[in-house]
């Protein structure tokens, strides 16, 4: 067994319909950029009414189409801010609780033992969580279901050097599933990062599954300036 494996993104995401929702962190093969994206994916109504939309400080989910919005719970927040410290990127309102405690001096893993998985019975959606630095070291969280019931959360935290060409892909859940759909399991998985953001922005979203893809986020920020280029796609736009 080969503990160092890597793989690209196409490998992890293309035959797998659901993965659900996916942070990737790391730096650029030539070791010239940090490197984020995050994608969302849906299977109800509900959840594929959504579109990225840019802010100030990062992006927002929105709904495509208001007069279709069942229930906003759990759907829209903010994915993508930035902080004085580097870029959080997460799967829900997480993300406001992080760059809350960061903007106090706290450190995000105190944040993040404030909350715990999603309130989706039976499925209890892990909460995954990012924190890249400006030297490109990142940290890795999923909080995660202690049981079936949801009577308790399983706190998992990672961190992880700046190495050229190397980055972390952590989502929701293993594959699709029926009643139930099952959780992330282990570290997050080793992937290749090229330097080209158009590259990987085009493997990212061409290997999602075509029916359950809704939108996707790529940010590559510069070492040596810090300018950043960011692709958003959205299936309904």
């Amino acid at each position: 067994m080969n503990v160092y494996e890597t793989k690209t993104m196409p490998e992890y995401l293309s035959g797998n319909t659901y993965p659900g929702r996916g942070i990737v962190l790391g730096v650029s093969n030539n070791g010239k950029y940090a490197v984020a994206a995050y994608f969302i994916m849906g299977r109800s109504v509900n959840s594929r009414n959504r579109v990225f939309v840019q802010e100030k400080d990062g992006i927002r989910t929105e709904a495509h189409d208001p007069g279709k919005m069942v229930d906003p719970h759990l759907i829209i927040y903010h994915p993508v801010r930035e902080a004085g410290c580097g870029l959080i990127v997460t799967n829900g309102d997480q993300t406001d609780t992080i760059w809350e405690s960061l903007a106090r001096g706290e450190s995000w893993e105190s944040a993040l033992r404030t909350r715990q998985f999603e309130d989706d019975r039976p499925n209890w959606t892990p909460r995954i969580s990012g924190l890249q630095a400006k030297d490109g070291s990142y940290k890795m969280s999923i909080l995660k279901a202690a049981d079936a019931e949801g009577t308790a959360c399983a706190r998992f935290f990672y961190e992880y050097p700046a190495i050229p060409g190397l980055g972390h892909f952590l989502h929701t859940y293993v594959c699709d599933g029926n009643p139930v759909i099952p959780t992330f399991q282990g570290e997050p998985e080793r992937t290749l990062i090229p330097d080209c953001i158009e590259c990987f922005t085009k493997e990212l979203w061409e290997n999602l599954n075509p029916d359950n893809k809704i939108s996707l986020f790529v940010r590559y920020t510069d070492f040596a300036t810090g300018a950043y280029e960011q692709r958003i796609i959205n299936k309904h736009q």
